[in-house]
């Protein structure tokens, strides 16, 4: 019988370390600071090896965990220590944090891969289920008390797709940004219902049935734009198509569903929905494209936008660590600082 191998660490310059030496308390990427030494478990999100100017190679990381995201910055790299684990894997890290253009990121000196039996899950797990189930409900309502026949039975068609009201449950609104985690699509999806259900009766010549079934359509698409199997990122189709023809696309396929069933659909009302899928960002630039030329596409757009920005302002504000506390640090993103109230 050959002898039974020992776990190791890959570190720079190459110290093979027994596993067991890892310590198994770890602070939330919430809670650490400025300057701090750390020694923990991190999800590798992403990574990517890159060179400088002197030819030396470097690993870019994306590191999570439950309660949020930080940049790693592992130098003097090769491809030895970058193929020793893979993106999605839950790795090792010791370094020391330090603020970088407003933000907290680790300079990591050591990374190695750790198997999932080496860590607590519920550290990473950022799928609220119990949430999720009450903003199903709640969509689920929103789409049942709309009014207009052929758009209630659309929603049904959706309603009734397991598979695809089980993936929304789990799909993320973007990679990063805003709602960039699990469950943030339907975050997204049934919050911007909600506004459009207190904006519509103000202006009666929207359509509020139609605006209201366009809020649940305009991000739809994300469900295959993305992955949500651990950390989103963006799939072959959602590179090659994005997330607004393939909104188009699923749309299509639910209308056919209808009329295969002996149920017609309205042409007119048809090219409605389209129009606010592939207008729904508003401006070329942003990649629509179509520019929003009804009422209903325009108060799409900008309820939309209102709710990406609220939630990305908030993740800011949330996750800096400025020694102010009445302001952020400088964010490059958005070219501005922002308040933050002395109670927060």
């Amino acid at each position: 019988m050959p002898p039974p191998t020992v776990p190791i660490r890959i570190s720079y310059p190459y110290e093979l370390i027994p596993v067991n030496l890892i310590p198994t308390n770890r602070k939330p990427i919430s809670e650490l600071t400025d300057g701090q030494q750390v020694e923990q478990s991190f999800r590798a999100a992403d990574k990517q090896l890159r060179v400088n100017r002197q030819g030396g190679k470097y690993i870019i990381l994306k590191l999570t965990d439950r309660s949020g995201t930080m940049s790693g910055m592992l130098w003097n790299a090769d491809e030895r220590i970058y193929d020793s684990f893979d993106r999605g894997d839950y790795v090792h890290c010791i370094g020391r944090t330090q603020i970088h253009n407003g933000a907290l990121q680790m300079i990591v000196t050591e990374v190695q891969r750790m198997d999932s039996s080496e860590v607590d899950l519920a550290d990473f797990e950022r799928f609220d289920a119990g949430q999720a189930q009450q903003q199903k409900s709640r969509l689920t309502e929103l789409l049942t008390e709309i009014s207009n026949p052929h758009l209630k039975q659309l929603g049904d068609a959706f309603l009734q797709d397991t598979t695809l009201m089980a993936r929304l449950e789990l799909g993320a609104a973007a990679v990063t940004n805003h709602h960039a985690y699990p469950g943030g699509l339907l975050r997204h999806t049934v919050d911007l219902m909600e506004l459009v259900h207190l904006f519509a009766p103000r202006y009666p010549r929207i359509d509020a049935d139609l605006l209201l079934f366009g809020a649940f359509l305009h991000d739809l698409g994300k469900l295959e734009e993305l992955s949500s199997d651990g950390e989103a990122t963006y799939t072959d189709r959602g590179q090659l198509v994005g997330h607004i023809v393939i909104g188009v696309q699923l749309l299509d396929e639910k209308i056919r569903e209808l009329e295969k069933g002996g149920q017609p659909f309205p042409p007119e009302l048809r090219l409605q929905l389209e129009h606010l899928i592939v207008s729904h960002h508003g401006h070329y630039e942003f990649g629509s494209p179509k520019l929003p030329v009804t009422l209903e596409a325009l108060a799409l757009h900008h309820l939309d936008n209102l709710d990406a920005k609220l939630d990305s302002f908030t993740s800011i504000m949330d996750s800096d660590v400025a020694a102010d506390g009445n302001w952020t640090n400088y964010n490059p993103s958005i070219g501005r600082k922002l308040w933050k109230s002395r109670e927060a």
